[in-house]
């Protein structure tokens, strides 16, 4: 299982030793939530503070976009070339145009799906995509209880990639911990994003090699 703590739940008065901290703790890579204020009712942060992220990172960047307009924040964030960029299947009507633009751009393409959509809406993109994130949580916070549907969709959705592009990972982002990683394991989740059980544990490294099963 691979980690990505969300920067979300990380002190920003003191970014770059948090930032510093993950990375020397042993993940593997850096989730970033750009919020926009209209997708959901939160705005986290914006272009200076993501590239001093990247300046300090030693672990490549994991960025979730939950905003309405996908390819003006995609230009904003292009040029990081961070490992992944997920947009939200809720809020793009062209999902192809977007894929497209994020292969070009050399960045791994992913979709995002609030708790309340289905795998099968998105399994004739599949082939496409390099990762889909299954939000364990409604998006815009952290914190949240852990959705315990959220299992089944996994096993769900592990069903069509095996059937449309085995190469496609699953990650699940919003409560996840010690006590559920393993049911997320057998459900066939390749990535978690951890927000507050990392940063709100008083040793970074336990926390995220507790989670590396």
């Amino acid at each position: 299982m691979l980690v990505a703590p969300s920067i979300l739940s990380a002190d920003f008065g003191i970014l770059n030793d948090e930032i510093t901290a993950i990375c020397d703790g042993g993940c593997d890579l850096i989730h970033v939530d750009v919020m926009d204020g209209h997708f959901v009712p939160n705005m986290t942060i914006g272009p200076v503070v993501v590239n001093s992220v990247d300046k300090i990172a030693t672990k490549p960047l994991d960025i979730h976009l939950m905003v309405e307009d996908n390819n003006f924040f995609i230009d904003l964030y292009a040029h990081l070339k961070p490992e992944y960029i997920s947009f939200h299947i809720e809020s793009e009507k062209h999902p192809h145009r977007i894929i497209q633009k994020l292969r070009a751009l050399g960045i791994k393409p992913a979709i995002v799906l609030n708790p309340h959509s289905t795998p099968e809406s998105i399994e004739y993109l599949l082939e496409d995509l390099d990762m889909v994130l299954l939000m364990s949580v409604n998006p815009g916070f952290g914190g949240q209880k852990f959705i315990l549907s959220v299992i089944e969709k996994a096993t769900a959705l592990k069903k069509l990639i095996l059937k449309r592009n085995p190469n496609c990972l699953i990650e699940v982002d919003g409560g996840v911990n010690h006590k559920n990683i393993q049911d997320l394991k057998d459900a066939g989740v390749d990535i978690v994003v951890a927000g507050s059980y990392v940063y709100g544990a008083d040793d970074y490294s336990k926390a995220i090699k507790s989670l590396q099963i």
